[in-house]
């Protein structure tokens, strides 16, 4: 099935990718707001310490990413998204099971480190998202990729923190349960979306975790817009990680209301990726909604360090979610610049790229939470880490509006011929 494909089957695709990343984002948003307590719990309870392990579970998730997201995008050009997408599946539900069960703080990074290895099928989705795109609907195709998240995100913080005010690992039961449901519907519903015609040789040259720089570099508008996506996915990173930590700390906030209010956060993008995205999109056009949303991302970062009260969160997030905008405006013109050959590679890159980020990230954001929040801190400020995400984000606008002015538009917006 490709982008010529016949409309019902494109959509039954499109149908497949939204709720193969809905139930997979349900299962990340399940133990997102009891995991800092699971940490601590392991810790005598201490919240700045366990802040730092915090940090470095979710840099071992994303590590594990780093390294093997460009050979399973390499896999998924030779072999099919099918057989790579329901293998990550399959050792995701078991990364849940091992949460669920482990005895101490090593089990918890043993599974974290096995959910990084199956976190492949958002980046084969990624790529079944090209697959079925025409170059026209590939930004917002993408976003209708982005409502998955949202509601993903909606449905499963607000789950996990029910189910973890009862118990604290119940939530990892339910993720691994919607894991293999995932994987079930996976196998006896999804059709193959990559050609035989498109696919190509693997080598395992192409399984380099740095070999991508040189795979961008033969890209250089993909290359220019990596760099902003990188300072974005460090300051997306290190909010996502200090989110729970920040409101425990100063709003004094239970699992369940910190699971109410990431459910909010997701039902904020799901209203604008899946709905507002696809008026605002074809009016602004991809460069104006990638200026527009980098602007007020770097806003949002300092309002949420600067909020006093929790009401205050909730007010930030129906203006943050705005600025979601820009993401899918970005990945629309970056699967413009290669041909259906390279999509799974370039995807893959990409994604280990943007890995690369949330190793980083949550180590420096946590590391400044727990400095700017310890007893001995000269000053409190646990809002740094958003402090430090606005001005990130406010380069990388500065990067954007510069690539724009040294590339005509055409040059950006033009699709490679295919291959």
């Amino acid at each position: 099935m490709d982008a010529q494909a016949p409309a019902p089957a494109k959509r039954a695709g499109l149908i497949f990718i939204f709720i193969t990343v809905l139930l997979d984002i349900m299962g990340i948003g399940l133990i997102i707001p009891i995991m800092p307590q699971l940490v601590a719990s392991f810790l005598g309870g201490d919240l700045s310490t366990a802040s730092r392990y915090f940090g470095g579970l979710a840099a071992c998730y994303t590590a594990m990413q780093f390294l093997f997201s460009p050979m399973l995008g390499a896999l998924s050009d030779r072999y099919g998204r099918k057989p790579i997408l329901l293998g990550s599946l399959l050792l995701t539900a078991l990364s849940y099971l091992t949460l669920g069960l482990a005895p101490t703080l090593a089990w918890v990074f043993v599974a974290r480190t096995m959910s990084g290895l199956g976190g492949a099928s958002l980046t084969v989705a990624s790529t079944y998202i090209a697959d079925v795109s025409s170059p026209e609907t590939r930004a917002q195709n993408y976003g209708l990729l982005g409502a998955a998240f949202g509601l993903g995100f909606i449905i499963g913080p607000a789950l996990g923190g029910f189910l973890g005010a009862f118990d604290p690992r119940m939530p990892f039961f339910v993720a691994a349960g919607l894991s293999l449901l995932n994987f079930l519907y996976g196998l006896f519903v999804v059709p193959e979306s990559h050609a035989v015609e498109n696919r190509r040789a693997f080598t395992w040259a192409q399984a380099n975790p740095v070999a991508w720089i040189a795979l961008l570099r033969r890209h250089p508008i993909v290359m220019g817009l990596a760099v902003s996506m990188i300072l974005q996915g460090l300051a997306q990173n290190g909010l996502q990680s200090n989110w729970v930590l920040f409101t425990t700390y100063r709003f004094h906030w239970s699992p369940t209301e910190n699971g109410i209010s990431l459910a909010v956060v997701g039902l904020s993008a799901a209203l604008v990726q899946g709905g507002l995205i696809r008026v605002l999109l074809p009016r602004l056009g991809e460069r104006r909604a990638i200026l527009f949303g980098l602007a007020l991302a770097a806003v949002a970062f300092l309002a949420y360090g600067l909020a006093t009260q929790g009401w205050m969160m909730y007010a930030i997030v129906a203006v943050a979610s705005i600025a979601g905008i820009a993401g899918p405006a970005v990945q629309g013109m970056v699967s413009k610049q290669v041909g259906p050959d390279e999509q799974g590679a370039v995807q893959g890159a990409l994604t280990s790229l943007m890995s690369l980020t949330g190793i980083v990230g949550p180590i420096v954001a946590n590391q400044l939470f727990a400095e700017f929040t310890a007893p001995s801190a000269p000053v409190k400020l646990p809002g740094i880490a958003f402090f430090l995400g606005a001005a990130l984000t406010a380069i990388a606008l500065f990067n954007m509006v510069r690539l724009f002015n040294r590339i005509p538009a055409q040059a950006i917006e033009q699709a490679p011929v295919s291959v």
